[in-house]
């Protein structure tokens, strides 16, 4: 007969000030004001995409010469990756999105100031285009950019937070230096 080893007390009183900690900087004023902030982007991308389902009855709405609203409804990941008619893959996909946007918030929340700001944005994007996954299996994309017949890919006002959070990142990570 195998005996298994408890866990030792000393490593599961470690989780527990860990997650201590993390409960005390979650609910710190600061992590306060960035989920205000994952909130506000969130809301905003609801707002405009509410107003495009609800009252979108055209197939493309001309706005001038470089933007059109054409509602397309992607089933893949930015830019329409990842497309594909299969439920295991798209569940798969939704699942993966799920943790990075747990794993960012995570993240965040250990951050610097300047961090947790760009991992909000990015986050409150993500959250936008994550509730439309869940509750309409696809993200309703309506932003149609383009020059002539030069057409950039169809996006949301999540994307364009998800785009700046990205943008952000990178410039933070290669020109400032700490």
């Amino acid at each position: 007969m195998c005996k298994r080893k408890l866990p030792d007390l000393k490593y599961i009183v470690n989780i527990k000030i860990h997650l201590h900690n993390l409960t005390r900087k979650f609910l710190d004023k600061d992590n306060f004001y960035f989920l205000t902030l994952i909130l506000i982007i969130f809301s905003l991308d609801r707002y405009t995409k509410f107003q495009i389902i609800n009252n979108f009855n055209e197939t493309k709405l001309y706005i001038n010469n470089y933007i059109n609203f054409d509602l397309i409804w992607n089933i893949g990941i930015g830019f329409g990756l990842l497309s594909t008619n299969s439920q295991v893959i798209y569940n798969l996909v939704t699942i993966i999105i799920g943790l990075v946007i747990f794993g960012l918030i995570y993240v965040s929340i250990i951050s610097e100031k300047i961090d947790k700001f760009i991992y909000c944005i990015i986050v409150g994007g993500a959250f936008g285009n994550f509730y439309d996954r869940l509750i309409y299996h696809a993200v309703p994309d309506f932003i149609d950019l383009h020059f002539r017949d030069f057409h950039w890919f169809t996006f949301n006002v999540a994307d364009i937070f998800i785009s700046l959070g990205i943008i952000a990142f990178i410039i933070r990570s290669y020109y400032i230096k700490k």
